[in-house]
């Protein structure tokens, strides 16, 4: 009882069949998680450089490709109960899993820095209320919220999801009313250039990487089934109207963030509310999966590990915000490919089970893995096509022809002894 106390979200152990939730309270959680305000962004420019049917077939097909990437990964944690994390121990090795953990955690404790700076700096602008009161007051606020875990996750899911909806909707019907209806909207020229692959790329690249941490939530999925529906459903509805706010946005104001647009629509305290929330939701997942993933590395609990993140987020925020969003991007790059590497060891070598956590005895590290992982990342470099996808078919491909090759090494030589 105890041990439960200190640690509620099981950051070192699966997840017991007592604690796991059902299809509605996992749904809200998974679609919290996926309306990101970078997706916006990325249908902001999505939607002005293509025509609408480009667009839909860019916004389908590529939060397919994300479905299959989440869903996977999601299906793994349903049967296991183990995070992202503990996952990559069976591929990575002991040690080998801090990599994973170490790229996450670091690049999700920077975003939660530059998501409160995102929130802060034009409710500030708008409200007067001075940045750094903004900054350290929704900063703990946000650090608050992940501490408790998944219940308190569950709770704001359950009130952002609808709220974001709705004011979007609301929002973006203004936007297509200004312009004279669907057909207005239909109507208006891009007015940049893309390539359907570049499309594509940007659709599943805004969320690939934070996709990689599907398992830290599902495990509280009560079966597989339950996992993989909520991941598909969240994906498909709610990345979707992330991309889709953010083209109509885009196309007729010019400004590809909803909360930006309502501004300019006059509904200051609508776009502070849908703002903060689109945020709060990112931000609380993104402190979740830095905790697990430092508790992973330090074996300390995730809520302790919570508390440090948070603070250094909100005090680095600014910093994070003005100097290293182009480094966070590139460290995003580096995260598919660990994924793929979890998804190939479960589904092509393990075929699709795995030992008891409790009683496996890991590798400190494999080499075939990290191989495979540094593969994956070059090949996201240099392959022409849909960046995330290449990374993660060059990490599969390379991580299952090492492993095959290992084994057969391994029988030799225990053949010749």
């Amino acid at each position: 009882m105890n041990k439960k106390h200190q640690d509620h979200d099981y950051s070192l152990e699966a997840i017991p069949q007592s604690e796991k939730k059902g299809f509605l309270s996992m749904l809200v959680v998974m679609l919290g998680f996926a309306f990101f305000s970078a997706s916006m962004i990325a249908g902001g420019n999505i939607g002005t450089s293509l025509n609408m049917g480009d667009f839909l077939k860019a916004v389908i097909f590529g939060n397919i490709l994300l479905c299959i990437y989440t869903g996977l990964l999601a299906c793994i944690a349903g049967d296991t109960g183990l995070s992202t994390h503990l996952l990559a121990r069976y591929s990575f090795g002991q040690k080998g899993s801090y990599l994973l953990s170490g790229l996450v955690s670091i690049t999700q404790v920077g975003w939660f820095g530059v998501g409160v700076a995102m929130f802060a700096i034009p409710v500030s602008k708008v409200t007067g209320i001075n940045l750094w009161t903004l900054i350290i007051v929704s900063g703990l606020l946000m650090t608050a919220t992940a501490y408790f875990g998944m219940k308190s996750l569950t709770i704001l899911s359950m009130i952002a999801v609808p709220a974001i909806a709705i004011l979007g909707s609301v929002s973006a019907g203004k936007a297509i009313g200004d312009v004279g209806g669907i057909s207005g909207l239909l109507a208006i020229k891009p007015s940049g250039t893309m390539t359907m692959s570049a499309a594509l790329a940007a659709v599943v690249g805004t969320f690939i990487s934070g996709g990689t941490l599907t398992p830290d939530f599902t495990r509280f999925s009560k079966d597989r089934k339950t996992a993989m529906s909520t991941t598909v459903i969240a994906f498909l509805v709610g990345n979707s109207l992330m991309l889709a706010f953010g083209a109509i946005g885009a196309m007729v104001t010019g400004q590809s963030d909803i909360s930006e647009v309502m501004f300019t629509q006059g509904l200051i305290i609508p776009a502070i509310i849908i703002l903060g929330l689109n945020i709060w939701t990112t931000n609380d997942n993104a402190l979740y999966g830095s905790g697990l993933g430092f508790s992973n590395i330090t074996k300390q609990p995730k809520s302790r590990m919570v508390i440090i993140n948070g603070i250094v987020g909100t005090f680095l925020s600014m910093i994070l915000y003005n100097n290293f969003m182009t480094w966070l991007n590139i460290l995003n790059s580096f995260i598919p490919a660990t994924g793929a590497v979890i998804i190939a060891d479960y589904f092509i070598i393990n075929k699709g089970k795995y030992t008891d956590f409790k009683t496996t005895k890991f590798k400190s590290v494999n080499i075939s893995a990290i191989i495979a992982w540094v593969a994956g990342v070059i090949g996201a470099y240099t392959i022409p096509g849909i960046t995330p996808v290449n990374s993660v078919l060059t990490t599969v491909v390379t991580y299952v022809v090492l492993t095959k090759v290992t084994v057969k090494k391994e029988v030799k030589v225990e053949v010749a002894a």
